[in-house]
């Protein structure tokens, strides 16, 4: 069942369009006039309005200018007796869902309610995909180390200029890399990632720069690369001490020059990215062992931001615990669960040489097996299991 609000001057038209969507056990507030509407709006919400064009006193591109602005994710349906073509163009350029001319046909009341609650649906489960990845990818922590990774970050983010981001396997290097791109101008555009070590030597430039049909043996199309999918927006390139030399010979290439070119082709493509790289790698000793080349490392490295071990912020253990137990959880559908003094003690004289990876799965799994309290001794039970 919607809630929908009829804003028209004629009483006739709200009554019969009323009775329309009250049949389908919808819910239906009237209003006589583009004001009485918006003051609706203000005290109630949504999932559809329907709006008449001419109507005295404010009309009915007014109020969509009005919803347009305070109410963009409502569906809004024009309706309107002297309709035209230019008049349904104007409407829709302004954000209008559909435009429907009077007398209104009754399928197509419904066919219209039926694809804006689809559409609304749609906006809610992009909400809440928007609130899980973001909880996933919050960076928690008041330690000194995680303080000065976020101070740099708020100074680096409204940037273009490139990062490095190094640490050890599993402290958050990715954490660090998109909120990079979410507190960028390039927030709006993609975020592309690249694992450069989980790629094959041989197929890394096709991954990357994208591939002409024929190229090589199992090219049997055309394929944009992760640079040309990323243009506008931020490339990281994960792990990218394991990259290959050649691979490397490219992406120094598409840096200084901002282009590319595809496997099998000549033809020059102009990008716009930001690049973010990150590796666990020691990469003066991979320059030593001409495993990594020099001048790429400094054409990367114009900003250097280290990610604390969880061992150097031992102090953030209780903040990780409440949020990953919170979030383990919600995931695992239970009711949320409690973590004694004792448990956080047990978990601070943990060795943690997989940093925070390690630790959330540590955490779902006493979630999982635990009481409705975990104590220390779940922690002695379960966070080492071999």
């Amino acid at each position: 069942m919607a809630k929908i609000l009829i804003i028209d001057d004629e009483r006739s038209i709200r009554n019969s369009l009323k009775d329309i969507l009250t049949f389908e056990d919808h819910s239906v507030d009237l209003a006589a006039d583009g004001k009485e509407g918006i003051t609706f709006t203000k005290e109630n919400t949504y999932d559809i309005i329907f709006c008449d064009i001419k109507m005295p006193q404010m009309d009915g591109i007014e109020v969509l200018d009005y919803l347009h602005e305070h109410s963009p994710e409502i569906p809004v349906v024009m309706i309107s007796g002297h309709g035209t073509i230019d008049t349904a163009v104007e409407a829709i350029k302004k954000g209008a869902f559909d435009f429907i001319q009077k007398p209104m046909d009754l399928n197509r009341i419904m066919v219209t309610v039926r694809n804006a609650l689809e559409k609304t649906d749609l906006i809610q489960e992009t909400k809440t995909l928007k609130k899980k990845v973001n909880m996933k990818y919050q960076m928690i922590g008041e330690a000194e180390p995680i303080i000065k990774v976020k101070e740099m970050i708020e100074k680096v983010a409204p940037t273009d200029a490139r990062v490095l981001i190094t640490g050890e396997n599993g402290t958050g290097k990715e954490v660090v890399a998109r909120w990079l791109h979410e507190k960028s101008n390039r927030a709006n555009a993609p975020f592309i990632e690249v694992n450069c070590a989980a790629i094959p030597s041989e197929l890394i430039e096709s991954e990357l720069f994208g591939h002409e049909k024929g190229a090589f043996t199992s090219a049997i199309k055309q394929r944009k690369g992760k640079f040309e999918q990323a243009d506008g927006g931020t490339i990281f390139l994960d792990e990218i001490g394991d990259m290959s030399l050649s691979a490397q010979a490219k992406v120094l290439r598409a840096l200084q020059e901002n282009k590319i070119n595809r496997v099998g082709s000549d033809k020059d493509i102009n990008v716009n990215v930001r690049v973010i790289a990150a590796t666990n790698k020691n990469i003066a000793e991979e320059i030593e062992k001409n495993n990594f080349r020099e001048d790429l490392y400094h054409r990367l490295s114009v900003i250097l931001i280290h990610v604390p071990s969880l061992n150097d912020r031992i102090n953030d253990i209780p903040l990780l615990a409440d949020h990953f137990v919170s979030l383990a959880c919600e995931e695992q559908g239970v009711q949320i669960k409690e973590i004694d003094k004792n448990a956080i003690k047990a978990l601070q004289d943990i060795n943690w040489t997989g940093n925070i990876r390690e630790f959330r799965n540590v955490i779902e799994r006493l979630v999982i097996l635990g009481g409705p309290v975990i104590k220390a001794e779940d922690v002695k039970a379960f966070a080492r299991p071999l």
